[in-house]
């Protein structure tokens, strides 16, 4: 039934991965910031977890509503259409401490579908 979505879910949690990676060498927001190529390379992941977001049923959506599929999306716009008026704290935050959760979700969604 969610088999489309399911594979939407894996794009997201890959695109988590390389946030992950491409941020693993980093100990502070200003560290990941200055280096342009891996920013840029986390924010275009982002960008990707939302696109996935749209292309979820609303039937998917509705079911697992332990995530908010929202925000997400609100974030994704947010890099792609603001740019160069990101936050780097907000993003790290963003990276330490809902993207591990969110991972862990998938995770739990992929295994019961």
């Amino acid at each position: 039934m969610f088999e489309k979505d399911k594979l939407n879910i894996l794009s997201m949690l890959d695109a988590a991965d390389k946030i992950f990676e491409y941020t693993k060498g980093y100990s502070t927001a200003d560290e990941f910031y200055n280096s342009q190529r891996d920013f840029d390379a986390a924010m275009m992941n982002f960008i990707v977890l939302g696109e996935m977001v749209t292309r979820l049923s609303e039937a998917f959506t509705e079911k697992f509503n332990n995530i908010d599929w929202y925000k997400i999306r609100g974030f994704r716009n947010i890099v792609a259409h603001n740019y160069f008026g990101i936050d780097a704290e907000e993003v790290w935050e963003i990276i330490r401490f809902h993207l591990p959760k969110l991972r862990d979700n998938l995770n739990l969604i992929i295994n019961s579908i």
